[in-house]
């Protein structure tokens, strides 16, 4: 009976034992998950700045591409007063 006892006694010390070990790695999954959801986040975060970046950059091309140089900003100046004026003219004809 003695033997039993110590059994039992074993046995319910592993139990004891993997009880808490099940805690802790239940506390450690949810605490990695909520640094998984934090991650993703930050994540989708960083892949919208991005993609605003390359938007912005896209732009500055495009800007630079038209003013150029200051010679060529001179230039594009006269270049799209010309145009206005055109445009002007258009306006004036189709209203008359």
């Amino acid at each position: 009976m003695s033997n039993l006892y110590e059994i039992v006694n074993l046995l319910d010390n592993k139990l004891t034992k993997l009880l808490q070990k099940h805690d802790n790695l239940q506390r450690n999954n949810k605490q990695l998950l909520q640094e998984k959801s934090k991650l993703e986040q930050q994540l989708l975060q960083q892949h919208q700045l991005i993609n605003d970046l390359e938007q912005n950059h896209e732009s500055l091309k495009i800007a630079n591409a038209i003013v150029g140089s200051k010679e060529d900003k001179h230039l594009t100046k006269l270049k799209i007063n010309t145009l206005i004026r055109e445009i002007d003219k258009c306006i004036v004809q189709l209203s008359d």
